[in-house]
């Protein structure tokens, strides 16, 4: 992605392979599932280990596979070596309830695991996406088939292999290569218990409708257009702070990213100004390199998309304040990656395509508001519900917005930052389901109820 050269070629998995991938997860199943919660945290902890000791060669190897910098991609593996840590935590303390019933009968619950799961990732966070699918699934006793992004497949390999140096069963963690007709085979398998797929609205609608077909549960993390809302008595610099960590993250290829940046009409020249001066400053170029902040995107043709909402975004009135032109680095090896300048959009309205649309690029669009009541309103004028965020110094009136707003993930005084912790997921179009936190093991796991009676039984026949 970075030179714009193949990195390596990868054959797709058909339906044999992908039938030969859930056959030997079903096989490991049965292994894994049988054991106690204290024994899969072990093994958790160890592959967890694997990853936090090579965190700077994995990260290199991210780089290399979808062209955010290398700084980024470094958090990115903490992130991923944190989220194992943080399952196989909770792995142990799995349980049911007891529930006492009249005349010394009770009940119990057990929680149980589902069996193969399908994680279908991205290509903006491919070694995270899958230690995010992969950690809250293997801690509930399940096994998992992952198929990554086409244009990201090389990292989650490894992760395949720290799986199996840390001690997991052979074939617990598979991974499948391909684009949309292996996930059809994979969404249609019989033996598959249940998907969770991140990427985009129509996809997510696809696999809905193939699922449906099995009744298997699924968990859809899809697109945004979230708004960030900055209010005029918030801290100027922590707002552009925000803005920038809101849209210009992974090249700007982030699901949850503020794209709408509302500003309140009092410091709209002060906020612009200063973001504009910030986004000018913003290093791009080789994404190996320490001091980049903004690698390559994607592909061509995502690259010819982005550039293609900032053309139809100046015929319909905004303009460009800076940046959306192509950036040539001076290393020769590079001048055939997809690079942009990170740019900023003014003089923008709600009805244009640059703010209903997602755009998934560095591409920010500034909008002005003047009341509280105008900016919730049109913050949730969108099919989207993915996050939002608010900068302001009233932490009442903070609280107040985000109650409001439609969205699954709300920030106060930051934006894009993700603990393992808190559960993350969408309203509306958006998606359903969580990944993270506590919430994720409702996602990978069954409740069975037992009834106990422990006196005769009665009969109404």
């Amino acid at each position: 992605m970075c030179s714009g050269r193949v990195i390596s070629k990868l054959p797709c998995s058909g339906e044999k392979e992908v039938d030969l991938a859930v056959q030997s997860a079903k096989v490991a199943f049965k292994a894994w599932s049988q054991l106690s919660g204290m024994e899969r945290s072990r093994v958790l902890l160890e592959a967890a280990r694997i990853i936090r000791e090579q965190r700077d060669e994995i990260a290199t190897l991210e780089t290399i596979n979808n062209g955010k910098s290398i700084f980024e991609a470094r958090v990115d593996i903490d992130i991923s070596w944190q989220c194992l840590e943080y399952y196989a935590g909770l792995a142990g303390s799995l349980a049911g309830e007891h529930i006492q019933l009249p005349g010394g009968s009770f009940g119990y619950t057990r929680r149980e695991p589902l069996g193969v799961c399908v994680g279908i990732g991205a290509w903006n966070y491919p070694f995270q996406i899958a230690c995010w699918k992969s950690a809250p699934a293997l801690a509930c006793g399940n096994a998992m088939v992952f198929k990554p992004s086409p244009f990201a497949p090389i990292s989650v390999v490894r992760l395949a292999e720290i799986f199996t140096e840390a001690g997991v069963p052979k074939g617990l963690f598979n991974v499948v290569q391909g684009g949309a007709a292996t996930g059809q085979f994979l969404c249609h398998h019989p033996d598959v218990a249940k998907i969770s797929f991140t990427g985009s609205v129509p996809t997510g609608v696809k696999i809905m409708e193939m699922a449906a077909k099995g009744i298997k549960p699924v968990t859809l993390e899809l697109g945004g257009k979230s708004p960030l809302i900055i209010f005029s008595d918030s801290v100027l610099e922590n707002a552009v702070n925000g803005a920038l960590m809101a849209n210009f993250l992974t090249q700007g290829e982030v699901c949850c990213n503020g794209t709408r940046v509302f500003v309140q009409r009092e410091i709209l020249d002060a906020f612009t100004k200063e973001v504009v001066k910030r986004t000018q400053k913003i290093k791009v170029g080789d994404p190996l390199l320490e001091d980049t902040r903004m690698g390559a995107l994607i592909n061509r043709p995502h690259l010819d998309r982005v550039q293609g909402f900032i053309k139809q975004a100046k015929e319909q009135g905004a303009k460009v304040l800076c940046g959306g032109d192509l950036y040539v680095p001076d290393d020769p090896k590079l001048k055939n990656g997809y690079y942009m300048r990170p740019c900023v959009l003014g003089n923008c309205t709600d009805d244009m395509t640059c703010v209903k649309e997602e755009i998934f690029g560095p591409v920010m669009s500034i909008l002005p508001f003047d009341t509280e009541e105008e900016v919730v309103e049109r913050a949730n004028n969108t099919k989207f519900g993915l996050a939002g965020g608010v900068f302001t110094r009233d932490i009442q009136k903070a609280h107040r917005v985000v109650a409001a707003l439609k969205a699954g993930m709300c920030f106060i005084n930051n934006y894009n930052i993700s603990p393992v912790e808190l559960p993350f997921g969408g309203y509306k179009s958006s998606g359903f389901g969580r990944e993270n936190g506590r919430a994720a093991i409702e996602y990978y796991s069954q409740l069975k109820t037992v009834c106990v009676e422990m006196g005769d039984v009665e009969s109404v026949f």
